[in-house]
């Protein structure tokens, strides 16, 4: 048949322990429907159902009975729910023997405690004073002869009643195979009785209370039983004569003890004066005890005792107590003050503040502390910063080399030149380069980098232990225990008031240094009504790209510390903005630096001419510039939480303009460059590459640069900027992430062709001008005239001329630049056929001999330059042998060929030049440089 209920579960049991017969309530579930249903219940293994009281289904009253474990599971057993089980225990603790004096709540068989030696110790009556083991382990009877410790102990006794009692003697008698662990728990219990002992009665209550309450619950039902059948009434009642029997007992056992009584009594009366006494003296003694442990900062000793003594007479209402207590009041409150000034000390560590702020929590201090230590702080802070710009100020008014420190900015502040610019042959031998800035590496630290430094420096130091103090204040660990247990509520309140005025406070801070920090570095954008954070320092220098570049490493520096310290990122906002300010300031002073410096680059051309035509100069712009960007590598660098530089148009705009202008300055000093006064130049260590052959001998020690070299230098060095350099500083440029990159490419380009061409043109001028304006004197010089003249023998003076001419052009061109001599000697022959054609139009008539002595001049010309024709110039010499008369008998055009072979094998040593230039070898790109 199965069940009906669930098992009984025992789910508690009070008292948890106890001796034998110690009433206890079982509390659980499915403790029976009713009482007959409960069938079982057993407590450490007894069973205790006869003693069971069953009250509810989760509630029986019964009393422990003697078990042989001393802990076991309460397990109750019901008709419906079978045996159930237990999640508690109960523990049985082992009855101790009472002694004759010792109170008790029940009754005890006092033959146990007998002395029954009667044969020693006659003197002693039954009902001793001396419990039967005092040292409560067991008593072995030692093998010493009685006789032998008399002789030992002469005078002695092992009875620890007698005055001459002997510790040692009764060891011997009774536990002289005890070990020393049993000596000890001897000890413990010895101090254990003696506690039990100055309990006194209130422990035989407690101890008994449940007997008590038995004793008076069947008191009561006699009572009720005896009222009911109205035998009260009748004279000789029981319940009368059970009382004259108790009162009997009681005054018997008054008179029988009242003399140990009254000496016990007497004892307790003079203990309790003394103890007494001796709290008097505490309180008396405790003005003078609080002044000597002040003197000594023994605040921790000042503030227990103070506790003491206003749990003890706090609220006494004796008129010495209150005297004195109101004395120690003063001295406490004095306390309060010191405390309260040496919080509020500046400056000072933060362990100490928090000490003090436990100590005038501890004292119950009026007000809030800690919160007028916060706001001290802050104050302090402030005073600081304001007062590290004054001391700057002050310092750089004074006299110079009060502050020259060094510092250090090596490293990565200018990295090294990449390494396809040191791979090119520009820079294999363009040792004549000499950097301007060879000792900027290392200089004297501007005076507001140093005062950033400083600045950066104290608040760093400072605003960690004020955050710190803030957040002790917020968790409670500012407080003791027992503050923070009292007022937790109440500080909870005040954390959520405090918390807006502490952010206003970490606000105020950020703000001040930002403000003095860019009144240092940027004053002109501190706004108005900030001049007391730029003054000092208007009137000085604006900082250099590298005194921005460190302070802006010094702010990141001081981000990060601050950021470590989970400080909110919108208190710390106003650093970011600062430090995206200086680092578009940086880079705008590091691009004009570059553009000053690069218009000082045309000082430093040396006209030294490598076998490709090209001197230093574009390889030191090229340098310079990507120094500059290198410089700027960490500041454009986007740290986290930081934006880019160039995420405003308007920056966008200025650094692409800067940039554009850092390639015109570069433009307009070749431009200076190309038409520089001859005095004006450096032709002494003017020297051209041993593999650019001297075709004519022309270069010598005493070579002077002439103003048609210069140019020729100046357009060698623009073709290869539009080649090499221009492209590749984009490259430089886009890597970086600069926006606008082909936008100065394009506007740097443009200008350069625009300057290349002009020169080439003024070249071109100064070239092609004389021996265009040669060839017609030099036609009709000895009155030459096309109608009347000689059959040809061979080309006349003028046509060598110039030819002679033009070889020379060839030969200036090629010293200079292989590649510009196609471009340069196809210009002059343009000009040259241009001007041929125009002669051979304006001839009126040409005789036979005329025709063919023009003839063979144009073709020999033509022939001569032939590598060198462009469409133009075939189109000149093709319109000028269309003017003249056609060649009318095959003899003619025999004599011409004859004539114009002539001509080549008499003049074909000069001719070879035009051969020796392959032709559209100046397309091919020449090796990165």
């Amino acid at each position: 048949m199965s069940r009906s209920r669930q098992p009984p579960l025992v789910t508690g049991i009070s008292p948890n322990e106890g001796i034998p017969w110690t009433k206890v309530t079982i509390r659980g579930e499915n403790l029976g429907a009713e009482p007959a249903d409960l069938i079982g219940l057993t407590i450490c293994g007894h069973n205790c159902l006869l003693t069971a009281e069953w009250m509810s289904t989760s509630k029986i009253v019964c009393h422990v009975g003697q078990a042989k474990n001393d802990k076991g599971d309460i397990i109750v057993t019901t008709k419906s729910g079978g045996k159930g089980t237990s999640t508690v225990s109960f523990k049985l603790l082992r009855p101790e023997k009472i002694g004759i004096l010792d109170q008790s709540a029940v009754w005890v068989d006092e033959m146990n405690y007998y002395d029954m030696r009667t044969d020693r110790n006659k003197g002693i009556p039954p009902l001793s004073l001396r419990p039967a083991n005092p040292l409560g382990i067991e008593i072995e009877k030692g093998k010493f002869p009685q006789k032998d410790l008399e002789t030992l102990f002469p005078g002695m006794s092992a009875d620890f009643t007698s005055e001459n009692f002997s510790a040692a003697w009764y060891l011997i008698e009774n536990h002289s195979n005890a070990s020393f662990e049993q000596l000890k728990m001897a000890v413990t219990h010895l101090k254990r009785q003696a506690n039990k002992k100055s309990e006194g009665s209130l422990a035989c209550v407690k101890g008994g209370l449940s007997t008590f309450f038995e004793a008076q619950d069947a008191l009561s039902a006699i009572h009720q039983k005896l009222e009911a059948d109205g035998t009260e009434k009748v004279e000789g009642s029981m319940t009368q004569k059970l009382e004259n029997v108790l009162n009997r007992a009681s005054n018997t056992a008054d008179t029988l003890f009242q003399e140990v009584l009254g000496r016990k009594d007497k004892a307790d009366s003079t203990r309790n004066a003394l103890n007494v006494l001796q709290r008097f003296k505490f309180l008396f003694n405790l003005p003078l005890n609080i002044e000597r442990n002040i003197q000594k900062g023994d605040y921790d000793v000042v503030i227990n005792d103070y506790e003491k003594a206003k749990s003890l007479f706090g609220k006494t209402e004796v008129q010495v107590f209150k005297k004195y207590y109101a004395e120690v009041e003063t001295r406490i409150e004095a306390l309060r003050e010191l405390l309260l000034d040496k919080l509020l000390e500046t400056p000072s560590t933060l362990h100490d503040q928090k000490r003090y702020i436990r100590y005038l929590s501890d004292l119950h201090a009026p007000g809030d502390p800690a919160w007028q230590c916060i706001g001290a702080q802050h104050r302090w802070i402030l005073q600081l910063m304001h007062s590290c710009q004054e001391g700057c100020v002050r310092d750089l008014k004074g006299p110079p080399g009060l502050h020259s420190a060094t510092l250090d900015l090596d490293g990565d502040v200018r990295a090294s030149v990449p390494g396809h610019l040191g791979q090119t042959a520009s820079l294999k031998r363009g040792s004549s380069f000499q950097p301007g800035r060879d000792d900027a590496w290392r200089y004297q630290t501007p005076h507001r980098v140093a005062f950033v430094e400083k600045l950066t420096k104290l608040v760093l130091s400072q605003l960690p232990n004020f955050w710190k103090l803030w957040i002790s204040y917020v968790n409670g660990s500012l407080f003791s225990e027992t503050a923070e247990k009292s007022g937790h509520i109440e500080r909870s309140k005040n954390v959520r008031q405090r918390q807006n005025d502490f952010k206003k406070m970490i606000q105020e801070v950020m703000h001040c240094l930002v403000k003095l920090l860019r009144g240092a570095l940027l004053p002109l954008s501190v706004a108005e009504g900030g001049g007391r954070q730029c003054r000092g320092w208007e009137v000085k220098a604006e900082l250099s790209g590298q005194g921005l570049a460190h302070a802006i490493q010094t702010l990141r520096l001081t981000y990060e510390s601050l950021t470590a310290l989970e400080i909110p990122n919108d208190l710390l906002q106003t650093i970011q903005d600062l430090i995206l300010d200086l680092r578009v300031r940086c880079v705008v002073v590091t691009l004009q630096h570059t553009a000053d410096e690069v218009k000082r680059l045309a000082e430093k051309e040396d006209w030294v001419v490598d076998s490709e035509g090209l001197t230093s100069l574009p390889c030191q712009f090229e340098r310079c510039v990507v120094h500059s960007l290198q410089s700027l590598r960490d500041v454009l660098e986007c740290k986290p939480g930081e934006a880019s530089v160039f995420q405003q148009p308007k920056t966008q705009e200025e650094v692409c303009q800067l940039s554009v202008s850092i390639m015109q300055v570069f433009i307009y000093c070749l431009e200076q460059l190309s038409t520089k006064p001859d005095a004006d130049v450096d032709t002494a260590h003017l020297s051209v590459d041993v593999s650019s052959p001297d075709l004519f001998g022309s270069i010598h020690e005493d070579f002077s640069l002439t103003s048609e070299q210069r140019l020729l230098i100046v357009l060698s060095n623009c073709c290869y900027l539009e080649r090499h350099t221009f492209r590749n500083i984009a490259e430089h440029f886009e890597k970086h992430n600069f926006q606008g990159v082909e936008k100065i490419t394009q506007v740097s380009m443009a200008s350069l062709k625009e300057l290349d061409q002009r020169l080439f043109e003024n070249y071109i001028e100064l070239k092609a001008d004389p021996i265009v304006g040669s060839l017609e004197p030099g036609i009709y010089a000895g009155y030459f005239d096309w109608k009347d003249c000689l059959p040809p023998t061979g080309v006349r003076n003028y046509l060598k001329e110039a030819l002679v001419n033009i070889i020379a052009v060839h030969a200036e061109v090629f010293t200079i630049s292989k590649d510009l001599v196609p471009r340069v000697l196809s210009r002059v022959v343009e000009a040259v056929s241009e001007e041929l054609s125009r002669l051979m139009q304006c001839v009126s008539s040409f005789s036979k001999n005329g025709a063919l002595q023009a003839r063979l001049e144009i073709c020999t010309l033509r022939d001569t330059v032939a590598a060198h024709l462009t469409p133009e110039s075939r189109s000149s010499f093709k319109q000028a042998l269309e003017a003249l008369p056609q060649l009318s008998s095959g003899a003619d055009r025999k004599l011409l060929e004859l004539l114009l072979s002539r001509v080549r094998s008499s003049v074909h040593l000069q001719l070879a030049c035009f051969q020796a230039t392959p032709p559209p070898a100046v397309k091919t790109q020449v090796p990165s440089r």
